[in-house]
């Protein structure tokens, strides 16, 4: 199988350094081998997608593939965040996958409304992040059989 590895990187948007460290392990520990990129809140994720500020480079914030998204971060929620990418016509065919410690129905519903493909409570054990990173793994495998077209759009 083809593997998207290098050629489009995995963001992670969290502000829990702790969360990003076992995220980072468990899904080294998947295979996949795409780059993880970490953003610790809700602006600097636009800033990221919208190349500004630190990011103004575009070589060196290459547009991901898959995004993670916690919703409760700092400055803007991922909710917030969420609205904004799927309404630019530009952002919006990149899959996002919500990673929240505290994750309502509620929130899970609203996220699904505004165009979330995923929606996974961040587990307590490693062996727990190795099965959810697995099945984001998977899910997004299957999403890119799905419709390989909308992952190379503006490239």
């Amino acid at each position: 199988m083809h593997s998207p590895r290098f050629i489009e990187p995995v963001l992670i948007a969290d502000d829990d350094t702790d969360d990003c460290l076992i995220i980072m392990e468990a899904w080294e520990e998947t295979g996949l081998g795409n780059e993880l990129r970490f953003v610790q809140d809700g602006n600097e994720l636009l800033n990221y997608l919208y190349h500004r500020h630190q990011f103004s480079i575009h070589e060196r914030s290459p547009r991901p593939g898959l995004i993670l998204l916690d919703l409760s971060m700092p400055k803007k929620n991922g909710l917030e965040v969420l609205a904004e990418i799927k309404s630019d016509p530009a952002l919006q065919d990149i899959p996002i996958i919500v990673l929240s410690t505290s994750q309502t129905p509620k929130e899970a519903s609203e996220a699904y409304v505004l165009g979330a493909y995923g929606c996974v409570t961040k587990p307590s054990t490693f062996p727990d992040y190795l099965n959810v990173m697995r099945d984001v793994r998977q899910a997004w495998l299957d999403l890119k059989k799905q419709s390989p077209a909308a992952f190379v759009a503006n490239r």
